[in-house]
């Protein structure tokens, strides 16, 4: 049965998904939980009483002006992030964005999608990213995309990968080489067993069904123009481990076990926060993967932090600082507005505004560093 989706002030019918595919939970919203609610999750970070080492305060905000940040700023806009809604094809248990199948209503409508391109013309932006949910189920993402590369832009596509092994979605990976789209795909861990306990049985044996149909289409065999990047984050309560060995070691394993190849390899920390945040509180892990956060804080990432030179937006146009601040919907402020909207940026205020920053700030400034880029440092 065909799900369906309020655009244009109009149902229209959203592809019938693969429920009964890769789903290991459920939403927060599905299941009504409190922490649905983004204070509630600020709440449950900022309660947290850290022993933490003697050069970390436990106080993100604090931390950067002892490192010397007291003036927390955008340095250039490069990056036109767009989350394009929150519906997805797959319910894993680490989503900061607590996508899935029942994320039916939130999906950007046309007139959202033009009054991004017309902004992305006025950012000077380099990079158009686009994010979900799985972004591909928008009715309007290959509209927005050939805006883009009409446009001269390089653009992301943050892909999950087995949606590119529904019927309706095979397409694509000749579809974005045509184009020179970037496919960012997530995958928890090169093996089936990692793979499979955060994203639902069978995720893995579609994902690598969709990186074979990907080389197929001259991805990840080091073209320029078709480059194909994964993305893995830890299966479990720990920091991301060095992103350059772990990117030699799952080329090796990918190509000896399925004889698949990819270009580039992104390791991030897990974010406190949404379902991942669920899970740390109920196995009782939360307090002890702060202290790591916190005690793993590097003043050396700060200047590359994405928020720096990313401008974030959401299925309805509002702006953010990043993707994370969005999910927390902590929205920029901008030229005396809480609540901006994409079709009144204005790049010379955007590059004067604060950067609003909370604890969940400190899984990006762990260690390496961590984003949507990848490692910082």
């Amino acid at each position: 049965m065909a799900l369906k989706s309020r655009v244009d002030s109009d149902l229209i019918e959203i592809p019938t998904l693969d429920v009964d595919g890769p789903r290991r939970t459920t939403s927060l919203q599905e299941r009504r939980s409190p922490l649905t609610v983004p204070d509630e999750q600020l709440r449950e970070l900022d309660r947290l009483h850290l022993k933490i080492g003697p050069s970390q305060t436990g106080n993100f905000d604090e931390d950067l002006q002892v490192s010397g940040w007291s003036d927390f700023r955008p340095s250039s806009l490069d990056i036109f992030q767009i989350n394009v809604g929150k519906l997805c094809n797959m319910t894993c248990a680490h989503c900061h964005v607590d996508s899935g199948p029942d994320r039916v209503s939130e999906n950007m409508d046309r007139e959202t999608i033009d009054e991004c391109i017309d902004a992305i013309k006025r950012s000077g932006a380099h990079t158009v990213d686009l994010t979900g949910g799985a972004p591909e189920l928008n009715p309007h993402f290959e509209y927005l995309v050939d805006a883009c590369i009409d446009m001269g832009l390089h653009v992301i596509d943050r892909c999950n990968l087995t949606i590119l092994t529904v019927n309706r979605f095979q397409h694509l990976p000749e579809w974005f080489a045509e184009r020179g789209v970037e496919v960012v795909c997530s995958l928890p861990h090169y093996r089936r067993t990692g793979t499979d306990a955060q994203r639902g049985d069978g995720t893995y044996d579609k994902s690598i069904r969709a990186l074979r149909s990907l080389n197929d289409a001259g991805y990840g065999l080091g073209h320029e123009d078709k480059i194909l990047t994964l993305v893995t984050n830890p299966v479990g309560a720990f920091l991301a481990g060095s992103q350059s060995s772990l990117e030699s070691e799952w080329q090796a394993a990918l190509k000896k076990n399925h004889d698949v190849s990819f270009d580039r390899l992104l390791a991030l920390n897990n974010m406190p926060m949404s379902r991942y945040l669920e899970w740390l509180l109920s196995r009782g892990h939360l307090e002890t993967y702060m202290i790591k956060l916190v005690n793993a804080f590097n003043p050396a990432t700060i200047s590359g932090l994405m928020c720096r030179n990313t401008l974030s937006v959401n299925w309805e146009g509002y702006l953010f600082d990043c993707d994370f601040n969005q999910q927390l919907e902590m929205s920029l402020h901008l030229n005396g507005s809480t609540r901006p909207h994409v079709r009144d940026f204005d790049l010379e205020h955007w590059l004067a505004h604060e950067i609003r920053t909370e604890r969940h700030c400190y899984g990006c400034t762990a260690g390496a560093g961590s984003g949507c880029g990848g490692a910082i440092t």
